[in-house]
């Protein structure tokens, strides 16, 4: 072979090797540079104030049915801190926000105290929870069951114990559901 004709040899195989470890020197900075972890940066930060509200949902009876509902609320989860069973009873009795539905606990009650013990709550009611109720037993159930469904909700409570004033054996004045049971989910 001449010499010219080696010469262009081999500078043709050492141009395919330079080219070769150039296509792989680049696809590897490629390669790094699709594999690097950014940093994710959200478009609007989450609040100290949306990191306290919790949901909890209170049944309250629809106007048009008569049956009782669920009504989902956003509040402070600090509000549940002390007595998560006081606070969600008097939202009851402060009644609903959903123009459709209407509360069923008398006017005028007031939540004397809320405790739990193991999984039951016992509330204690002034005396116009059954004051002058006479609504019959569909009505008065559903006040029962107003409460009893939503502090149910509460993964700790499997039942609810109601008296009136002290008095665990109070009824409302029809008679028709006396509160000496424990009132379970239905």
């Amino acid at each position: 072979m001449k010499k010219p004709l080696k010469v262009t040899i081999l500078l043709t195989v050492v141009l395919v090797i330079v080219a070769i470890i150039a296509i792989i020197i680049s696809n590897a900075k490629r390669e790094n540079k699709e594999n690097k972890i950014t940093e994710y940066t959200p478009q609007a930060e989450i609040s100290e104030e949306n990191l306290r509200e919790t949901l909890v949902t209170l049944y309250f009876e629809n106007s048009e049915t008569g049956m009782l509902m669920p009504e989902a609320r956003l509040i402070d989860s600090k509000e549940l801190l002390n007595n998560p069973y006081k606070v969600l009873v008097e939202m009851l009795i402060s009644g609903p926000k959903n123009e459709k539905f209407k509360t069923v606990i008398p006017q005028g009650t007031k939540l004397n105290n809320a405790e739990i013990k193991k999984d039951i709550v016992y509330l204690d009611f002034s005396e116009e929870f059954t004051k002058g109720v006479n609504l019959g037993a569909e009505k008065e159930s559903n006040i029962i069951y107003s409460i009893v469904n939503t502090l149910t909700e509460l993964t700790e409570v499997t039942g609810v114990k109601i008296s009136v004033n002290g008095n665990e054996s109070a009824a409302f004045e029809d008679g028709g559901i006396n509160f000496k049971e424990i009132f379970v989910r239905e």
